[in-house]
C-alpha cells in the first residue's frame, strides 16, 4: 500500500510537470492574462483576505462591550490582554482525493458548493483544480471567486493544486483567488522561491506541512500560513495525532496563521484541534454532500474558544460562553472565571 502510494504521489507530480510545461507552451505571450499577472509586482499593502478569513478573533455581530452579557470578554481581555477567539472551519471541496480514485462526492459545479458553504458559515474554501487528482478544474475556480465574492465581503477562495510550477501562482492569481496552496513534500528546497513569488505578485500562500522537518523548512522561509496534515503525502500513511503533535512548536498568536487537516470527520475532532491552538480546521469529504453540513460549520463556529496561548493547560475539554462560564464537558461541572 505505500509503494503504491509513493508512486501514486510522483506519479502525479510528473504528470503535473508535463501539464504545466504544456500550458506554459500555449500561454508564452507577454499579454496573455497569466504572463501579465505574474509580471507585475504588488505595490500595495496587501489585503490579507486569506489570513483574516482563517483567524476569527471573538465577533459576534450583537457585541457590545457595554452591555452586561459581555462583561466577562471584556473584563478578559482587559486582564490577560488577550482577546477571546472563534475557529474558523475552511472546507476543502473536491470530489475525490489524491490517496483514492474512487470519487466519494458528485456535484456540477464547485462554485455553487463553494457559495452555498460560504452561506452556512464558512469563512474559506479550498477549491481543487486537478481532475485527475481531486476531480476538479480551473473554470470551477473562477466560479467560486464569483460566487464566494456574492455570498460574503470576507470569505476567501483559495487555489488547491499539486504545484510544481511558478506559473501555477500566476493561474490562481489570474483568476482572482486569494491565496495558493503549495505543499512542502512535493516543493522541498524549491519552497523559498515559490513564496517570495506569491509576495511579489501579492497573493497569500498557506504551506501544507506534516513533518517537523517540513515546519521547521516553512517557518525558516517565513511563510505566515501553514497547514499541518495528518497525512503523510509522501507514503499516504494517515496519523491521526500528527497535528495535535506539532501544535506547540509555532507560535499560538503571534504571525504565523495554522489550520489542521486530515481525516476530520467529526465536529469534536475539530474542538479538538482548536483547544490545542489551531487558528482553524479544514474538513472535505466529511462535508461534500452532507445534508447537515450546515449543522456542522455552525457548531464548530459558534464555540468561543480561549486564547491560543491557554493551549497545554488542561482545559481541553472546556467551553466557555459569554457570561464567563466554563463548562467542563468531561465531567459536566461548571466553573467560574473569577
Amino acid at each position: 500500500m505505500s509503494r503504491n502510494n509513493q508512486e501514486d504521489l510522483y506519479g502525479a507530480i510528473h504528470r503535473k510537470e508535463y501539464e504545466m510545461a504544456r500550458f506554459k507552451k500555449e500561454h508564452q505571450s507577454t499579454t496573455d492574462p497569466i504572463q501579465i499577472a505574474m509580471g507585475y509586482a504588488q505595490e500595495r499593502q496587501p489585503k490579507l483576505r486569506m489570513a483574516k478569513a482563517l483567524r476569527r478573533i471573538y465577533e459576534d455581530s450583537d457585541y457590545n462591550p457595554d452591555d452586561a452579557k459581555w462583561q466577562f470578554t471584556k473584563d478578559f481581555e482587559s486582564q490577560t490582554s488577550l482577546p477571546m477567539r472563534r475557529g474558523s472551519l475552511v472546507v476543502d471541496i473536491k470530489r475525490k482525493s489524491l490517496s483514492s480514485t474512487r470519487p466519494y462526492a458528485n456535484f456540477d459545479d464547485a462554485g455553487l458548493v463553494a457559495q452555498a458553504m460560504i452561506s452556512f458559515g464558512a469563512d474559506a474554501v479550498f477549491v481543487n483544480v486537478d481532475y485527475t487528482a481531486y476531480g476538479g478544474d480551473l473554470s470551477e475556480l473562477r466560479n467560486a471567486v464569483t460566487a464566494v465574492r456574492r455570498a460574503s465581503p470576507t470569505a476567501a477562495v483559495i487555489m488547491k493544486d499539486i504545484v510544481v510550477d511558478e506559473i501555477q501562482i500566476g493561474i490562481a492569481k489570474d483568476a482572482g483567488a486569494d491565496g495558493i496552496l503549495l505543499m512542502a513534500s512535493v516543493l522541498g528546497p524549491a519552497l523559498p522561491n515559490f513564496l517570495d513569488l506569491c509576495t511579489t505578485v501579492g497573493i497569500e500562500a498557506i504551506v501544507e506541512v506534516h513533518t517537523k522537518n517540513e515546519l521547521d523548512s516553512a517557518l525558516s522561509n517565513l511563510a505566515q500560513n501553514l497547514l499541518v496534515t495528518n497525512y503523510d503525502r509522501i507514503t499516504g500513511q494517515y496519523f491521526a495525532d500528527q497535528a495535535l503533535k506539532l501544535v506547540g512548536l509555532f507560535p499560538g498568536t503571534g504571525p504565523i496563521v495554522a489550520l489542521a487537516c486530515g481525516g476530520i470527520d467529526t465536529p469534536e475532532q475539530v474542538r479538538e484541534l482548536l483547544c490545542a491552538g489551531y487558528d482553524g480546521v479544514v474538513v472535505g469529504k466529511a462535508l461534500m454532500g452532507n445534508p447537515s453540513a450546515g449543522q456542522f460549520i455552525r457548531n464548530v463556529r459558534d464555540k468561543p474558544l480561549l486564547p491560543a496561548e491557554f493551549a497545554g493547560w488542561g482545559l481541553d475539554d472546556v467551553d466557555v460562553n459569554i457570561q464567563g462560564t466554563f463548562t467542563t464537558t468531561a465531567a459536566d461541572k461548571t466553573h467560574d472565571w473569577q
